[in-house]
């Protein structure tokens, strides 16, 4: 930490605190997300070696920069770019309602984004408006892969359904399914474009069950007609709904365009190998109809006066870095995505 001045705090996960701070000899601002290993033998947690391998592998404009990894005392440090807002934070503002444009520049960057991990074989796993942040000069970009896994379509793997925030939470995943595709990300995605059009949550469900009952009286009730083998989900008997006929977007969102609801239904559709890949999303005539997307300049940026909560009190002691990392790197050479 000594060649980082920190300078505030900008929030704290589920595995580490993230403080806002400098470079002393360079000045540049960024952010450090400390990590504490609880015990020093097990080395780095799964999730955080995820992160790191993640960004250390891909380089895109729409994707967080991983810029240095070093200990620090009882933990370690990742320092990032310095991204001082999120989408979430730029929907909420009531002060600047979003236009149309500026929502479908925020879209193709997300879509841009998603498509790159996608081409690079990565689910995120956890899209969601707090992890899309937006730089100084109103540029989305995704952050936060704690929960990313490689994937291949060669090979069938199982993973873990406890993925996603739940508001953004594909129904496969609902219905606990253990193996699925990076179309978890493509119905996050569909529910972040129906935030922004409606300036809040589509399915702001309260449990996970009450989550799944929240899509399912928006969309309907779903079958083996569309979607095939949704009774052999594990969860599937064990959950119960009455019957539900979809609720058409238009009554949803009565302010959407309808070329913006065809896109959204193109998203949001319950059988994950018929919703549309990034890249098709992209190709999508709603971002080729006026309002076109709007430029870079014309986008909102975070707002400089925002006062961060309390920078968090340093480590004061110092671990060997060698000694820390050296399960790390073990494990990061056999790490199973």
């Amino acid at each position: 930490m000594e060649a980082y001045t920190v300078t505030g705090r900008i929030g704290e996960g589920a595995h580490g605190v993230v403080v806002k701070a400098k470079h002393i000899l360079t000045g540049r601002p960024v952010a450090l997300k400390k990590i504490p290993l609880r015990r020093l033998d097990q080395g780095m947690p799964a999730t955080a070696l995820r992160e790191i391998k993640a960004l250390q592998q891909i380089q895109s404009e729409y994707v967080v920069q991983l810029l240095d990894v070093f200990a620090d005392g009882t933990g370690f440090v990742l320092a990032f770019e310095l991204m001082p807002g999120d989408l979430g934070e730029m929907i909420r503002d009531a002060t600047r309602p979003l236009t149309e444009a500026q929502a479908k520049t925020y879209m193709v960057m997300l879509i841009k984004g998603v498509a790159f991990l996608h081409q690079n074989n990565i689910m995120h796993r956890d899209l969601k408006p707090a992890n899309l942040l937006i730089n100084e000069y109103g540029r989305l970009k995704i952050a936060d892969f704690g929960l990313c896994r490689i994937f291949s379509k060669k090979r069938k793997r199982l993973y873990s359904h406890q993925v996603a925030t739940r508001w953004y939470r594909a129904p496969e995943l609902l219905y606990g399914a253990r193996q699925y595709t990076e179309g978890v990300d493509i119905w996050a995605a569909g529910c972040i474009f129906g935030e922004l059009i409606n300036k809040s949550p589509i399915f702001p469900g309260d449990s996970d069950i009450n989550q799944l009952f929240v899509v399912l009286q928006v969309l309907g009730t779903p079958s083996e007609a569309n979607w095939p083998g949704l009774s052999q989900l594990p969860d599937y008997k064990k959950i119960t709904f009455p019957e539900a006929k979809p609720v058409p977007l238009e009554k949803v969102l009565p302010d959407a365009s309808s070329v913006a609801l065809d896109l959204l239904k193109r998203l949001l559709v319950y059988h994950a190998a018929h919703r549309l890949s990034a890249q098709r999303a992209l190709q999508h005539e709603y971002f080729w109809t006026a309002p076109l997307p709007a430029p870079l300049s014309e986008m909102p940026r975070p707002h400089p006066d925002k006062l961060p909560p309390p920078a968090s009190r340093e480590y004061p002691t110092h671990l060997d870095w060698h000694a820390m990392m050296r399960p790390a790197h073990q494990l990061l050479a056999t790490l199973q995505p």
